[in-house]
């Protein structure tokens, strides 16, 4: 009995961390999409596609909460800010979203707070996007 009720405990605890990182997509999307970010660059289309990136980058190993941003990409904090850890979940993104670009929060961008309005209006520009990490980049 002790032990169902462990895994029941466990199971329910999964759930809700995985419903709190997900409010971060939903968050981030809504904040796109209701008209605070300003005018989007892109079709409201391409915004409810990224939130499925969104979605399915949080359940990456590495990745602790992600973001959808004004300009297209992912952000993304990371679970361990290492070289190694990033560069795996870099891979991992890249082989699944071959034409997307992952951009890391780092501590120096975690320092000046991660509130949705803040986050959504970084930059990817300065990340380096899958097709040139893959190789396949329009030049």
């Amino acid at each position: 009995m002790l032990r169902h009720l462990t895994l029941l405990f466990a199971a329910v605890a999964m759930l809700n961390a995985t419903a709190a990182h997900a409010e971060s997509c939903t968050k981030s999307r809504d904040y796109l999409l209701g008209g605070s970010a300003g005018n989007l660059p892109g079709p409201a289309d391409t915004y409810r596609n990224l939130f499925k990136v969104c979605l399915n980058t949080i359940s990456m190993p590495n990745v602790k909460d992600a973001f959808v941003l004004r300009d297209g990409g992912i952000a993304a904090i990371p679970k361990q800010d290492t070289v190694s850890a990033t560069a795996i979940t870099l891979s991992r993104f890249c082989d699944t979203y071959p034409r997307a670009t992952l951009r890391f929060l780092g501590r120096k961008d975690l320092q000046q707070g991660v509130g949705v309005g803040r986050i959504v209006q970084m930059s990817s520009t300065g990340s380096t996007s899958c097709p040139q990490i893959k190789g396949n980049a329009v030049r």
